[in-house]
Formats: structure tokens, C-alpha cells, sequence
């Protein structure tokens, strides 16, 4: 698995802090990807594209997820549809605060939001599944930046449809996605070697 980064138009430092807190929270990414957004338009799916397949020339595993924010997020979408439809494989879509944006998909979407509000009306758009938003709300760059330190409500879906909520702070919420498509990944690769 590949985790692609597509941060929004903002400082790489913020970026880079956002990683930081994740490697704090023991959070495993391998070596990610990370989409020059200073080169390159943050909502660009077609430069998205050609960056992966300019990295992943050389790799035999071309499954993806991908951790987008703001801006970054509408160019995450449309290359998550393109590329598998290209025949990639795209493991899930994580959108910090992609406001605005319609995310639908055939595979997993999980969205946090950095206030009630902004969680509340971009469902309007497609809620995804587990899901987080900031309570109290949090500034828009907070989300990126400190998502150790933002606190709020991990929403989980049951099977039945029931939504459950339980608080957590935004790294701890990736931590626990992460931490399933990493298990998912090495159980299928189990399975793969068994048969």
C-alpha cells in the first residue's frame, strides 16, 4: 500500500507538522507520497496522476490511499476515480475538511471537518463512512497542522446504520483508519500467499 499526501495551498511546514503529529500519535505510513503542491496546483487530479506514475514506475503494488485537505481533496477525487479506472486499486480517500467537494466513490470515504458545521453540510455531499469533526471547532489550517491537538467526535457506522460517537482527537481518528487498511492489506496479502 502507497499513502499519497495531497495537501492543500498552504506552507509545506504545515505538512510537514501534520506528519509529525502522526509519527507522535505511532502511526506507520511507511514512506508516503507527497504531492508537490508548491509546483503543482493542489486541486489538480490530472497532475496528481501524472506524479504517480511518473513514483510508481518502478512498484509492484499500485494500491492507494490517499490523505488529502481542503483544495487538495478536490484534486484527491478525481484522481482516485482516474486511477482506478486505470486499474489501480484505491484502498480508501481521506478528506480533512473538503468542504464543498462531492465525494463519491466505489471505494471507502472516511471525512473529518474542523467544526460541526462544515462536518454537517458537506455529508450533504456524500458522508462517507466513519467519519470526525472538531468539537469545539477548530481553525480550517488547525485540522492539517495540529490534528493531535484538535478534540472532537469519532463517528462510526454499524453494519445496521446506526451512527455511534465517541470522543477522540483527529490523529487518534487517523490512527484507527490507518491502522485497519494496513491490517487489511497484510491480511490479504496472507490470503494471496495461502492460495
Amino acid at each position: 500500500m502507497v499513502v499519497l499526501i495531497c495537501p492543500g495551498m498552504h506552507e509545506p511546514q504545515l505538512t510537514d507538522r501534520f506528519l509529525q503529529a502522526l509519527r507522535q500519535e505511532s502511526i506507520d505510513l511507511g514512506t508516503p507520497l507527497i504531492f508537490p503542491t508548491q509546483t503543482y496546483p493542489a486541486f489538480s487530479a490530472w497532475h496528481i496522476i501524472q506524479f504517480l506514475r511518473q513514483e510508481l514506475m518502478q512498484r509492484s503494488d499500485n494500491s492507494l490511499l490517499f490523505i488529502s485537505f481542503s483544495a487538495g481533496v478536490v484534486g484527491a477525487i478525481g484522481a482516485a476515480w482516474a486511477w482506478q479506472q486505470s486499474g489501480g486499486k484505491i484502498l480508501a480517500l481521506i478528506a480533512l475538511d473538503g468542504w464543498g467537494v462531492a465525494l463519491f466513490g466505489n471505494f471507502p470515504i472516511h471525512r473529518l471537518s474542523h467544526d460541526e458545521f462544515t462536518h454537517w453540510s458537506s455529508a450533504l455531499l456524500g458522508s462517507g463512512e466513519d467519519s470526525f469533526y472538531a468539537d469545539p471547532g477548530v481553525e480550517h489550517l488547525d485540522l492539517w497542522r495540529s490534528p493531535d491537538l484538535v478534540r472532537g467526535w469519532a463517528i462510526q457506522k454499524t453494519v445496521s446504520g446506526i451512527q455511534r460517537r465517541s470522543r477522540s482527537t483527529a490523529a487518534a481518528f487517523l490512527a484507527l483508519l490507518l491502522n485497519r487498511y494496513w491490517e487489511y492489506r497484510t491480511s490479504s496479502r496472507h490470503q494471496l500467499n495461502k492460495a
